[in-house]
């Protein structure tokens, strides 16, 4: 005489990264056809939309083990909804039951109800941030100008780790950089105007998502041969379409239109002189006394030649560093 079945119990999981009542196709089959579904949790973001597909949810504190391990015997079927932390108070005494070998327990399987698509985690640093900059004294305070320092030390620490090939500091300082736009769009939303007092162009308060948005919308036209009908088969003529489009949609009338002045001297440099090549000018470098036009010359003809002058400049001073920490006995 072959024995009872001790039945099935189903630990559904589910991600408060997707959004709820999206549910894999095997947790709605599960769902319906279980002989009970329980949720310990009765704020779980799920019950309204299992309610409305006509799933029966009993809501209450997690079940006696020992209760729900009687009931499954004879081969029936319950589904736990879990929360984000799961129940380790039933899990913990379904597993001292079937510890003492006395009980026939049911079969247990964990069942993702929802799976997290990439960049899920994204939210999770929202949420972080959003919580830091209500309930952290400091962060409360920052402004765009007060935190426009700390960009600049960032984006010099990951150039740092990619010129090092350190690819664990390479993951950290990406972290960093994410976090100033993160931080920066979390201020933003508050209201706070994106440059000092001047109200002109402010067009008001905005969310990391707007930040977002507007980044693959430009991300979109500006790469027409990938999303539209454009042809660009080499990197030069992506480049050239980059910058022909990004013409159109900017309105400029110099091609010096745009480049920073504020970045360091030598970059600022090779990025005039990358406008003016690109553009066909000639244009004749200024002279005069001083270290200055001949630094600038040297920029230049490092641009023309494809160097990155600054790149240049800072593997000379690193080794330029060391030797100076040789001649110390280092």
């Amino acid at each position: 005489m072959n024995a009872p079945s001790p039945g099935r119990l189903v630990l559904l999981t589910t991600s408060h990264r997707v959004a709820p009542g999206q549910l894999s196709w095997p947790a709605w089959q599960a769902l319906h056809q279980a002989d009970r579904v329980l949720c310990a949790d009765p704020a779980h973001p799920q019950l309204p939309y299992l309610r409305e597909a006509g799933v029966a949810v009993e809501v209450a504190a997690t079940p006696d083990a020992a209760d729900l391990v009687d009931f499954l015997a004879g081969g029936r079927t319950a589904v736990l909804v879990q929360s984000g932390e799961g129940d380790r108070r039933l899990t913990d005494a379904l597993s001292r039951l079937a510890g003492s070998g006395r009980v026939a327990m049911p079969d247990l399987e964990l069942l993702p109800g929802a799976y997290d698509l990439p960049g899920a985690r994204l939210i999770d640093l929202v949420q972080v941030m959003d919580r830091i900059r209500e309930e952290c004294p400091w962060s409360a305070r920052q402004t765009h100008e007060g935190l426009a320092k700390y960009a600049m030390e960032e984006a010099f620490e990951l150039i740092e780790a990619i010129e090092e090939g350190d690819r664990d500091a390479l993951r950290e300082e990406l972290g960093d950089v994410l976090l100033q736009v993160v931080f920066h769009a979390r201020i933003a939303e508050d209201g706070a105007p994106a440059t000092g007092d001047d109200e002109e162009g402010d067009g008001g308060p905005f969310s990391v998502d707007d930040v977002a948005a507007t980044l693959i919308d430009k991300l979109v036209r500006r790469h027409p041969h990938v999303f539209g009908d454009a042809v660009a088969e080499t990197p030069e003529e992506v480049r050239a379409q980059w910058l022909r489009v990004k013409g159109e949609e900017k309105e400029r009338t110099s091609v010096t239109d745009g480049v920073p002045v504020a970045q360091p001297a030598l970059a600022l440099a090779a990025k005039l002189a990358s406008r003016a090549r690109g553009a066909e000018l000639r244009v004749p470098l200024p002279e005069g006394p001083g270290p200055g036009p001949a630094l600038l010359a040297l920029a230049v003809e490092a641009e023309r030649q494809g160097t990155d002058p600054e790149a240049a400049l800072r593997e000379s001073a690193r080794r330029y560093r060391e030797a100076i920490r040789a001649a110390e006995g280092h």
